[in-house]
């Protein structure tokens, strides 16, 4: 974690914060609330939903705060573990099927041919395998924090994002002998 992201979330905030107060809370939280909303986002495709997942994800960590292990540096993967199951929930419970990928500003033809080819071979990936790319790559989170994000060993988050970029390579290479 950087060290201005550690001035605005020192230890006695989060002592604060498991203590229940509110206001420590929320400077511990708001800095996340960018990356959470575009990893959910991303996830469910749809920004109403997207929205939904990251509200009920900080209340989620608001009530399970005390269950929080580790020290300030722990917040950000935590929380985004927190927001990634709540979007599994909301998979799983949704009447929708189909994945929608946020709007995104008009890029110039070009651009927008990379984005449809890209989008395209993202929606052939499963959601399991969409998730260690965009907290990777989208997100810019390093390999320990996607660990952590996925519950996992930090060599099974390396081979999670090498797998499944490699798979991603192999459908955008395929689309481009098509």
């Amino acid at each position: 974690m950087s060290a201005a992201l550690m001035e605005q979330r020192p230890p006695q905030a989060l002592n604060r914060a498991i203590q229940g107060d509110a206001d420590s809370f929320s400077r511990l939280i708001e800095p996340l609330l960018d990356p959470a909303y575009r990893l959910a986002a991303v996830m469910l495709g749809d920004r109403t939903a997207a929205e939904d997942a990251v509200q009920e994800g900080s209340i989620k960590a608001w009530r399970k705060l005390k269950q929080l292990r580790g020290d300030a540096s722990s917040v950000r993967p935590w929380f985004l573990s927190i927001v990634a199951n709540e979007c599994r929930m909301a998979r799983r419970t949704r009447w929708w099927s189909v994945l929608k990928l946020p709007e995104v500003r008009e890029p110039d033809q070009e651009r927008r041919e990379s984005y449809t080819d890209l989008r395209r071979a993202m929606l052939r990936l499963s959601p399991e395998e969409r998730l260690p790319l965009v907290l990777h790559f989208y997100l810019d989170l390093p390999l320990d924090e996607v660990a952590r994000t996925l519950g996992v060993s930090t060599a099974a988050a390396k081979s999670r994002v090498y797998r499944a970029a490699k798979r991603l390579r192999t459908d955008l290479t395929m689309e481009e002998v098509f």
